[in-house]
């Protein structure tokens, strides 16, 4: 009766080493621009809500306030930057 040919192994090889992974944490400025934000946001909705009926008289939002629906949206200026520091809080681990 024929005999069947022996299987041959390959020989083991290890998995290469890994490279020592990336840091991917956050950048020095994501803090401090979190926080700018926050905080230009918040100074922006109190100075036009102290204003009052006289925000023409501040630079920027007196242009704004020129615009149709002026207030609405000097409140969505201020609520942007507040909304923009939360985005960037999403890069700080």
């Amino acid at each position: 009766m024929p005999e069947s040919k022996p299987r041959q192994k390959t020989p083991y090889v290890p998995p290469p080493k890994k490279k020592d992974p990336v840091k991917l944490g956050p950048s020095r400025w994501v803090a401090p621009t979190m926080v700018a934000l926050f905080v230009l946001g918040l100074i922006w909705i109190v100075v036009f809500y102290i204003a009052g009926s006289d925000v023409t008289s501040v630079p920027l939002m007196g242009a704004i306030a020129a615009l149709p629906h002026g207030n609405l949206w000097n409140v969505l200026v201020g609520f942007g930057l507040i909304g923009g520091g939360f985005i960037v809080a999403t890069r700080w681990r």
